[in-house]
């Protein structure tokens, strides 16, 4: 266990997750490998639901029926079903009469009422789900819930990703243990509300829907809305936050926006992180902005500039790039207050180019390259505004031959 900071600590999910909560993950022949690629999450009865979704016009029918039965629910809703290697996008009536034979098969088999299933689905767009095989594999899906299967449903959600992308994290408020886990996949196609990912956070403390929602909003808005691997955005994108259990006092909210907060970033950064065909972890902070919003926007900008991070892939610290982009953002700001750091070593002092070694830098970019999923993979670019006294951070990747390569072989 390792502290984050006064409240929580990170926790080893293999032991225990939020309590209640079961998870089941196995392999359904959905994907040409043997690799699981179906997952569920089954929550406590009572437990409420709260989703954010794609922004994009183009959605896969499971975005519209979700947003649709979260809210005739009011978030009252028990369960998510997850597939993997079938986007289940643009593909008409099929695509709705497959959510509706899944979601209604699992209700039956959970005992639960098909409204309280939402179903999730990631992969190629265009091919609709092997219902079938699907169908066929639910009762051993529902067989395999269990609170310590987070791990599987964890692996059935993945698609091009390196890596799993788990958080579990735990903090104590009047003597009760509170915990949050959070599972997440994506790895291209990143950028700008949310993108092809998918992402899940269970917490067991009580909180009521509105406030709920609150939360789930704000830590979006500072993690899945700040990550950029590719600059773009895809039909699937969700993001479903659960909370259940006893309820907690009121006056505790703030430490539990922090959880979520926390549970968040570190899914986001290790989706950046994970980009396909990256080398590295981009991390831009923009400080002395006029407000948050601002901040997050300059930052953003910075982090999907294909320049920046093509010149980052390069190990060039070629500043004018940084500086070309965040005055793309839209944001007003003085170039003449603008302060520039590359890692430790300070580019511009209000606006203007101090001397600074740039071998120097290009070997601090270099050190970080090949790192990945480490802390030290982390390239560090900070900007300070110096016209208000607000911040911000986004996060990224470099850009690299490879991306080219993976993308370029997808479907093939």
């Amino acid at each position: 266990m390792s502290q984050i900071d006064s409240n929580w600590s990170f926790v080893d999910h293999s032991k225990e997750t939020p309590e209640g909560f079961l998870f089941s993950g196995i392999s359904a022949g959905l994907k040409a490998s043997n690799k699981k690629d179906l997952a569920l999450v089954l929550a406590p009865e009572g437990s409420i639901f709260s989703g954010m979704f794609t922004q994009s016009i183009v959605r896969a029918s499971c975005v519209d029926i979700c947003e649709e039965r979260l809210k005739r629910a009011s978030g009252f809703v028990r369960a998510i079903l997850i597939n993997s290697g079938q986007a289940n996008a643009c593909t008409g009536n099929l695509g709705i009469q497959h959510f509706q034979i899944a979601t209604g098969k699992i209700a039956e088999l959970l005992g639960i009422k098909e409204e309280e299933v939402l179903m999730c689905s990631t992969g190629v767009i265009g091919v609709p789900i092997k219902i079938n095989d699907l169908i066929k594999n639910l009762p051993n899906l529902v067989s395999d819930l269990k609170s310590n299967n987070f791990q599987n449903a964890a692996e059935a959600i993945l698609t091009t990703d390196l890596t799993l992308k788990t958080v579990l994290i735990e903090t104590i408020i009047q003597g009760r243990k509170i915990k949050i886990a959070g599972f997440a996949k994506g790895s291209g196609m990143i950028y700008p509300n949310m993108a092809t990912m998918l992402a899940f956070l269970t917490c067991d403390a009580g909180i009521q829907k509105e406030e709920w929602d609150k939360m789930i909003s704000i830590a979006v808005k500072k993690s899945f809305n700040a990550i950029s691997v590719d600059g773009e955005t895809s039909t699937n994108d969700s993001f479903i936050g659960i909370n259940s259990g006893e309820k907690i006092d009121k006056r505790f909210f703030p430490i539990i926006q922090k959880g979520i907060d926390i549970v968040c970033q570190n899914l986001a950064k290790n989706i950046a992180r994970d980009g396909e065909g990256a080398n590295c972890l981009l991390e831009v902070l923009v400080q002395g902005a006029k407000n948050t919003e601002d901040a997050i926007m300059v930052a953003k900008f910075i982090c999907n500039s294909a320049l920046v991070k093509t010149a980052i892939h390069g190990c060039d610290p070629n500043w004018g790039r940084i500086i070309s982009a965040a005055g793309n953002s839209g944001v007003e700001f003085n170039l003449n207050d603008v302060d520039l750091y590359i890692g430790n070593d300070q580019i511009l002092e209000k606006g203007k180019l101090k001397q600074y070694d740039s071998i120097k830098v290009t070997e601090y970019i270099r050190s970080k390259m090949n790192g990945k999923y480490l802390v030290e993979d982390i390239v560090q670019i900070m900007i300070n505004l110096n016209s208000g006294e607000s911040k911000g951070t986004a996060w990224g990747c470099d850009l690299s031959k490879k991306y080219v390569e993976i993308n370029s072989e997808y479907t093939t």
